[in-house]
C-alpha cells in the first residue's frame, strides 16, 4: 500500500529555535519534521475544539 502524498514546502525558522525543536524531538522520539507535524496537527485539533466550524 503506498504512503498518503505529502506536500512539501520550505520552513525558515531561527537556528535556536531549530535547535529546541531538535531537543524536543529527540525527547519524544521523532524527527524535528515529525514534531513540527505533530505540534501543527495538535493546534488545529485545538483550534477546532475552541471554535466550532461556520457553516456555509
Amino acid at each position: 500500500m503506498a504512503a498518503p502524498e505529502r506536500k512539501p514546502f520550505l520552513l525558515r525558522i531561527p537556528p535556536d529555535l531549530w535547535k529546541e525543536l531538535e531537543k524536543w524531538a529527540a525527547d519524544d522520539l521523532r524527527s524535528v519534521n515529525g514534531q513540527i507535524e505533530y505540534l501543527l496537527r495538535q493546534a488545529v485539533a485545538k483550534r477546532k475544539r475552541e471554535k466550532p466550524e461556520e457553516e456555509g
